[in-house]
């Protein structure tokens, strides 16, 4: 699995989800006491052999983003396993990721100094077992 990168898309408002998500991006949302529903999507990559992710994050991502670092931080960078976050990088262009496609795009450099020969792309805010 060293040749497929995890494109995990955590960026959403979850608007339908209000009043969770006023403060924090649907990702972030609790879920049972201590885990968040990005939880779902990071157990499903690790427990499938996915050891390269990238989390890339748009919407009130400070607690999403403290979660993931406090709470999955054990992959070995020397063996080429991370989990990384990559807020907007506005590179390309001047504005928010306008979709998925757009989200990719924005983040093309990053992707390819990883050198993926597949690219998984996840959604960070739905609940499922792969």
């Amino acid at each position: 699995m060293r040749r497929v990168l995890a494109l995990v898309l955590a960026g959403g408002r979850g608007t339908r989800l209000e009043p969770l998500t006023r403060d924090r991006a649907k990702p972030a949302v609790p879920f049972g006491g201590a885990y968040r529903i990005i939880d779902f999507t990071l157990s499903n990559c690790i427990n499938s052999g996915l050891r390269r992710i990238l989390v890339l994050t748009q919407y009130k991502a400070a607690s999403l983003d403290r979660h993931i670092n406090l709470g999955w931080r054990f992959l070995c960078r020397e063996l080429d396993e991370f989990i990384d976050i990559l807020p907007p990088q506005q590179r390309i262009d001047d504005h928010w990721y306008q979709g998925t496609a757009d989200a990719v795009y924005q983040n093309i450099y990053t992707i390819e100094k990883t050198r993926p020969e597949y690219i998984l792309i996840l959604s960070g805010d739905h609940i499922y077992k792969m």
